[in-house]
């Protein structure tokens, strides 16, 4: 057992040390196996709670409200995949110590990594617009209009990690994040049928047209990200956690797609039986982050809008703050370029040329008017599920070289499960493809 032991990352989208490119040790002797369980654990759940970001919130809000409890089912199947698809990245990173964007680099022709890294890059620059349309949203729940919050909102955020110093703000914008627990409550308050969320919970229930579909395909981007598969391997390394101590970082994984999930179910109990129930059944389309915090007026009345605002704010700045940043990393190493926060322009004219290009990026898209903004985070969320079975593929065939995993390569029975979720979210992708590409010529399949 190593004499240091890191401490685990704390908050999800990405942890701070993506920043700095390190997290902070703790000295000290020997830990017991149970210790360092519990090292990994309780992070790893704060963590999945704080991967709920402004995208997410919408999909999840959106589901609810349009379709009640009939979407339920889609958590279930997606908890599985979920910790299936983290599992296989935190394997490959205790076997190899090797993040997946350097596995991608070392084992894919140039040109097959750039495609990889060419989706990773659309994936979250997508999830990066819609975290500044999150803080847009948020402030203008304030009554701060966009042509003044997401400009300072930009500029803040680009000087605290030019700076380095966005480690000292992080534990702020996280404890923000607690507010949507609030949904828990909020949910027991409404009084939903708890036979019929059972139902919606094990009985698929699906409904040919396109809008469910869409919602279905964001579901899928948010809840298995791209993004979230290079964060947990890199984590994993920069732990040094080796397949000797793997068993705690294997129920962290698992418990954590639980939990994340069990949160995301609750708020769509609660959107369900509030808003869903309040259309009489027919189902209600979000437009604005003022719509999806009416879910939270049983439990907080009239302060439900400023308290979700906060709560929305915080999972906002929390993504938008390290995720460009990250990303810089990710695609600079794997096109093996300078990087580096501690590096000048000049050493790392691509790192920070990309950098201020996805902040400046998501602070115009941010400010445009009338923006239907429940709409673009479900699109950017659908983004992510169309370009996740690019990404799934890789770490298959990563996971399956025996020259790279020796005997720690999937058993045939995971393989199964892992392909078939790839199988079943590229099928989606597709359908959803074709569906609007017909469109565009007057062929509707399915209805709106």
């Amino acid at each position: 057992m190593k004499e240091e032991l890191q401490t685990p990352i704390i908050s999800a989208p990405l942890p701070a040390a993506s920043v700095t490119g390190k997290l902070p040790v703790v000295k000290g002797r020997r830990r017991s196996r149970w210790l360092i369980l519990l090292g990994l654990f309780g992070p790893g759940l704060i963590a999945a709670s704080a991967g709920n970001d402004a995208s997410g919130i919408a999909t999840y809000s959106s589901m609810g409200a349009q379709y009640g409890f009939q979407m339920l089912w889609v958590m279930v199947l997606l908890t599985l995949g979920m910790g299936i698809v983290q599992e296989m990245c935190t394997r490959m990173g205790a076997v190899t110590g090797k993040g997946l964007s350097d596995l991608i680099r070392e084992n894919f022709p140039i040109r097959l990594t750039a495609l990889v890294m060419l989706t990773f890059l659309l994936a979250n620059g997508g999830i990066v617009i819609s975290e500044f349309v999150g803080i847009v949203a948020a402030l203008n729940l304030f009554h701060i209009p966009s042509w003044i919050g997401a400009p300072c909102a930009g500029i803040i955020l680009w000087w605290l990690v030019a700076r380095g110093s966005y480690q000292r703000v992080e534990k702020v914008f996280l404890a923000l994040t607690l507010v949507f627990f609030a949904y828990f409550i909020a949910a027991f308050m409404a009084q939903p049928d708890w036979g019929n969320v059972a139902f919606g919970s094990f009985v698929p229930t699906i409904q040919f047209n396109s809008g469910f579909l869409l919602t279905l395909v964001a579901a899928v981007g948010t809840t298995i990200s791209p993004y979230m598969q290079i964060y947990v391997q890199s984590a994993v390394v920069e732990r040094g956690v080796t397949m000797r101590d793997y068993n705690p970082q294997r129920v962290d994984v698992y418990s954590s797609a639980v939990f994340s999930n069990i949160v995301a179910a609750f708020i769509i109990i609660c959107t369900s039986a509030t808003l869903f129930l309040h259309s009489g059944g027919k189902g209600v389309v979000l437009k604005d982050a003022a719509d999806a915090a009416q879910a939270l007026a049983p439990f907080l009345g009239p302060y439900a809008t400023y308290i979700f605002a906060l709560g929305l704010l915080g999972a906002s700045f929390l993504a938008a703050g390290v995720l460009p940043i990250s990303t810089c990393y990710s695609i600079t190493e794997a096109l093996g370029l300078e990087n580096g926060v501690s590096r000048s322009w000049k050493e790392a004219p691509a790192f920070w040329g990309l950098f201020t290009t996805l902040i400046v990026l998501g602070v115009v898209i941010s400010m445009l008017p009338n923006l239907p903004v429940v709409q673009i985070l479900l699109n950017l969320s659908m983004l992510n599920g169309i370009v996740l079975p690019v990404i799934l593929f890789a770490i298959l065939y990563l996971v399956n070289k025996k020259s790279l995993m020796g005997h720690y390569t999937n058993g045939p029975v995971f393989n199964a499960m892992a392909y078939g979720l790839a199988v079943i979210v590229s099928l989606l992708a597709i359908a959803y493809l074709a569906i609007q590409v017909l469109g565009l010529f007057g062929i509707h399949l399915l209805g709106s």
